[in-house]
């Protein structure tokens, strides 16, 4: 496995960007996604099973514990009681201006695809913008009033158009065909525990050695630093688990793209990286499961509580969670039956 930062991705055909020097994989990096044509499928749908109705398994008969997603996964590991508010209390959260401009460059960039390579463009990208908040309006109406006024929400359009010039200083989607966008992915593990997500972007390339898959990632926020950097790293190879489940394939290439600061970590995983994902992902459902059975939900203080909407309900800041809901004391499974996030606001 190798990890890997720098503050330029060579572009698909191998040719440097921003003037960076072209990376040792530049022509595997040509390979992948790339076609004499440019054109790909989008990845609508569900890889293997489809998403399943809470309860259910990918395969008949199979025991079903309970589910988990990358972000709620993070979410314990940050702060268990935070992933109670969100998963057992279903607690509301207000839309943060962070979080919505994330949810619509990455429809941007999926969009970007739908068009014919030659005009995917930086300027192309932008036109993109009006239509992708106008589908987020029509939505979620309430959107509009987190801005005062025109030029808040104008400010806040062009940082969304930085971003997007942050993607193109990392990468050129003219030479790209990607086997799928926002793809949904779910598989049931032998334990009975439901792993889903949704990857931004699946590459895939018929090599001399079988075939190379290429997850990718949008990160909307600026790269971590070392103390959150794992976390980064663990969501990817989760989706890397995900994908060598469902299709027996190890992902070649995992790669996640900073637009705020247009930097990227790689990692290359084999077999060994992707069963101690899995033994720490049983692990943590493990307590996860065992914070669900005994009510012991423990706030954990960190630096990550100024993003936090709950600190009123916190008895880390003087406040008290309510009573948690009747219906988890039935022992059922514990499920996260909301959409995977597709973006996150540190994201």
């Amino acid at each position: 496995m190798t990890t890997t930062a720098t503050g330029a991705v060579p572009r698909a055909d191998g040719q440097p960007a921003d003037g960076q020097p072209a990376s040792p994989d530049a022509v595997e990096d040509a390979a992948l996604g790339a076609s004499p044509t440019g054109e790909g499928a989008s990845g609508e749908g569900a890889v293997g099973s489809g998403p399943a109705a809470p309860g259910d398994a990918s395969v008949p008969g199979q025991r079903f514990v309970g589910s988990l997603s990358p972000s709620r996964a993070a979410d314990f590991v940050s702060c268990p009681l935070k992933y109670r508010f969100r998963v057992v209390d279903r607690l509301p959260e207000p839309p943060s201006p962070a979080a919505t401009r994330g949810t619509m460059v990455h429809s941007v960039l999926e969009r970007l695809f739908d068009l014919p390579p030659a005009g995917r463009t930086p300027e192309a990208a932008v036109e993109l913008l009006p239509a992708a908040w106008a589908d987020l309006l029509a939505r979620e109406p309430e959107l509009a009033a987190m801005f005062p006024d025109g030029e808040a929400l104008e400010a806040w359009l062009a940082s969304a158009r930085e971003l997007l010039a942050g993607y193109f200083a990392l990468e050129d989607p003219r030479r790209l065909a990607p086997a799928a966008r926002e793809l949904y992915v779910e598989h049931v593990l032998g334990s009975g525990l439901r792993l889903r997500g949704y990857v931004d972007r699946l590459d895939e390339a018929t090599t001399p050695d079988g075939l190379a898959l290429r997850v990718v990632d949008y990160k909307t926020g600026r790269s971590p630093g070392p103390a959150f950097e794992g976390t980064a790293l663990f969501q990817m190879r989760f989706y890397a688990l995900l994908l060598w489940r469902i299709r027996g394939v190890v992902p070649r290439e995992l790669r996640l793209y900073y637009l705020g600061d247009r930097t990227w970590l790689r990692v290359t995983p084999d077999e060994s990286d992707l069963l101690a994902t899995e033994r720490r992902v049983q692990a943590l459902w493990a307590a996860i499961d065992r914070a669900h059975r005994t009510g012991d939900w423990r706030a954990t203080p960190s630096k990550l509580c100024g993003w936090c909407d709950h600190q009123s309900r916190c008895p880390a800041f003087g406040g008290t969670p309510p009573p948690l809901p009747v219906a988890v004391g039935a022992g059922g499974p514990l499920v996260d039956d909301a959409d995977p996030a597709v973006c996150e606001a540190a994201g």
